[in-house]
């Protein structure tokens, strides 16, 4: 009988003992599972924040692509410009010996013309030099209207040039220049002038528009023709309706 009781406590004992150890096992168990579920959502959250990474890495670069295209394409444009300007310089100082030339032969004729009159020249021969220093005189005009042109063209050519270097430029447009709207697109904001290059208006050339001597608006030109031009009303600056009629004058004349 003793035998058995002692058969039953120890049987006991070893269901307790191992029931204890079950418990701390299971216990042990639990924590691994957490930990292990703890490493796979920090893994996962690496892993998205990798990915993320990746994906502006990949953005990056195409910006980076991008600017570097339009760097050259600027460079470009720059060089052509210099090159345009240069060119257009070259011409307008050939003209301008041109006209020079042309200025003394039409002197040497009008000495000679004067000369010859003094000495009894027939009709004929007064009538040739006097076509001579004629034809003298329209060549000098056309080359003064030319090397007008022309350094209209290059002063177009610069301020194009200073866009391309990036330089801060301001077009000046002639002290004594006045005009007047003609038109006004009100949807687009941008208005018709009554000056063009013929007056001296230049591209990108910026006008306060004024109306009974109050400041109506700043607009800044985009488009030239030989007597009107086109120029779009500069956003922050319109402080009031621009009607047809209105004033224009240079924001920068020049001394």
């Amino acid at each position: 009988m003793l035998i058995r009781i002692c058969l039953f406590v120890a049987i006991v004992g070893a269901l307790a003992a191992g029931a204890l150890s079950f418990t701390q096992v299971r216990g042990k168990i639990n924590t691994l599972i957490q930990q292990r579920d703890s490493y796979h959502g920090e893994r996962d959250q690496v892993q998205g924040q990798l990915n993320t990474t990746k994906k502006d890495l990949a953005k990056t670069q195409d910006t980076l692509k991008q600017t570097q295209q339009d760097l050259d394409t600027a460079k470009k444009d720059r060089d052509t410009a210099v090159a345009t300007a240069a060119a257009q310089q070259k011409r307008a100082d050939d003209l301008s010996d041109k006209l020079t030339k042309a200025a003394a032969d039409r002197d040497v004729a009008q000495g000679k013309l004067a000369a010859y009159t003094d000495t009894g020249l027939t009709a004929k021969q007064v009538t040739e030099l006097g076509r001579s220093l004629k034809n003298a005189q329209n060549a000098i005009d056309a080359m003064n209207e030319e090397k007008l042109l022309m350094s209209r063209t290059i002063d177009r050519l610069n301020n194009e040039l200073a866009k391309f270097v990036g330089t801060n430029y301001i077009v000046k447009l002639p002290a004594d220049l006045k005009g007047r709207i003609l038109v006004v697109d009100p949807k687009w904001d941008f208005v018709v002038l009554n000056i063009g290059d013929d007056q001296g208006v230049k591209e990108d050339g910026e006008l306060l528009v004024s109306r009974d001597g109050k400041l109506v608006a700043k607009v800044i030109v985009r488009s030239i023709q030989k007597d009107r031009s086109i120029a779009n009303i500069l956003p922050g600056w319109k402080l009031g309706q621009v009607i047809e009629g209105d004033e224009v004058s240079p924001a920068h004349p020049a001394s």
